[in-house]
């Protein structure tokens, strides 16, 4: 009876000791993992922040760029305006110069 209360009770320290361990590994386990989520968050805000950062920059940069292309577009569209209204002003008094050559012409004819 003696054997079989240390058996006992051998096999109740055991389970003890065991769940013990146990939770002592699960507890440093969860440390360890916090730990590297942590870490990992870090450095994806890093890399989030920077990602920002460059993003801001290139759209800073293209906005500038737009602008320019903007005021471009307008200068062109401008000139192109005075351009064509002289280009059209051009044409018209050629015309009516042809016109005034023909009628000299037919006018020289008659008198011939």
């Amino acid at each position: 009876m003696v054997w079989l209360m240390l058996i006992l009770i051998g096999i109740a320290g055991a389970k003890l000791y065991s769940d013990h361990i146990q939770r002592q590994v699960a507890a440093d386990l969860e440390r360890q993992t916090a730990s590297q989520i942590a870490d990992m968050q870090k450095q994806y805000e890093e890399r989030l922040d920077k990602l920002e950062a460059s993003y801001k920059e290139d759209l800073a940069s293209l906005e500038g760029k737009v602008d320019a292309l903007n005021e471009l577009l307008t200068f062109t569209k401008d000139n192109a305006d005075v351009k064509t209204d002289n280009s059209n002003k051009l044409y018209s008094q050629l015309n009516e110069v042809k016109k005034k050559l023909n009628e000299l012409q037919k006018s020289l004819d008659v008198l011939k």
